[in-house]
């Protein structure tokens, strides 16, 4: 069995081959349960999570992602939210095959599953983005991004200042344009994406300006919201999968149950769009909303592109 550090996992998902890969999946399909997800008391902290992800293309390859999510990390230097690890196995035999990991195949998966979405309804020509974190999600983002956009300002915000200046001096040092701002204000931005852990929304909705594309990708329960329900409503709203944003995505299901929307209000999903059922955007001037939770079909194709270039 193969086993992929850290850099080596990154080197071989590099982000052109990983969003084809991804269309590849959404176009195609795979057997994907909605995820397992768990509480996990922990001593003196906040709670963490435990989540299971599986999914499987029967007699080719089979593949589980194990997460732990503890918010209360960050109280620690140098300890990250989220661990998790991958096991890629032979469909057929079951044999294992390859074991990843699973935070970097994370972090890059999600960041493609952005932008493959943002190619079907941002504005090709945008060039501001605002972002809104400051972890290893954020900086993968702020790289997919400026890898397939004119990007010519990149801003970052955190709710620890100190944070956001480190990752954007980290970008600027990487050649990106890139520094922090004091705050969320989406004003004068063509693409807002977010990867927090909030509950609280970040930005007034009613500020977003008309023709800008909004990727919301850290609130993975339905406790956790990024955005109002004001943005939500005046938004064009599309999903990374149907089952997933309605019964895991806060931003969504805090604002139906808040009365601004209803589960109608989703016009497409990521298999919609890349099999070609809807075109994503329609005009210049709309409003376009994003909100994925994760599939884990997208960890399959990313560990299958990771293992095969091994």
């Amino acid at each position: 069995m193969r086993i992929l550090n850290k850099t080596e996992t990154a080197d071989r998902l590099p982000w052109p081959p990983l969003r084809e890969a991804l269309r590849r999946i959404f176009e195609e399909g795979c057997e994907a349960p909605l995820r397992h997800s768990h509480p996990l008391p922990q001593k003196d902290a906040a709670e963490g999570t435990l989540l299971l992800m599986p999914a499987w293309q029967p007699h080719r390859f089979t593949g589980v992602k194990i997460v732990h999510v503890n918010p209360s990390n960050a109280r620690s230097p140098g300890m990250q939210a989220v661990h998790s690890v991958y096991l890629l196995s032979d469909g057929e035999s079951g044999q294992p095959l390859c074991m990843l990991d699973g935070s970097m195949l994370t972090d890059r998966r999600t960041a493609a599953a952005s932008v493959l979405a943002a190619t079907y309804l941002a504005r090709p020509e945008s060039s501001r983005l605002l972002l809104l974190g400051s972890g290893k999600v954020a900086h993968a983002l702020a790289e997919a991004y400026a890898e397939r956009f004119p990007l010519r300002e990149v801003r970052v915000w955190s709710r620890r200042p100190e944070s956001a200046a480190r990752l954007a001096r980290i970008l600027a040092e990487s050649g990106l344009p890139a520094h922090a701002v004091a705050e969320p204000d989406p004003a004068g931005a063509d693409i807002v994406t977010a990867a927090t852990l909030s509950t609280t929304p970040l930005f007034d909705g009613a500020a977003v300006a008309p023709g800008t594309h909004v990727d919301l990708v850290g609130a993975f329960r339905r406790d956790m919201r990024e955005s109002d329900s004001t943005l939500v409503r005046r938004a064009r709203l599309f999903v990374d999968t149907r089952a997933g944003a309605l019964a895991e995505a806060g931003d969504v299901v805090q604002a139906i149950v808040e009365g601004a929307i209803d589960a109608g209000h989703i016009q497409a999903d990521l298999f919609d769009l890349c099999r070609g059922t809807h075109l994503g955007r329609r005009e210049a001037e709309e409003i376009t909303l994003f909100k994925s939770v994760g599939w884990a079909g997208e960890d399959l194709a990313a560990a299958v592109l990771a293992y095969q270039a091994a």
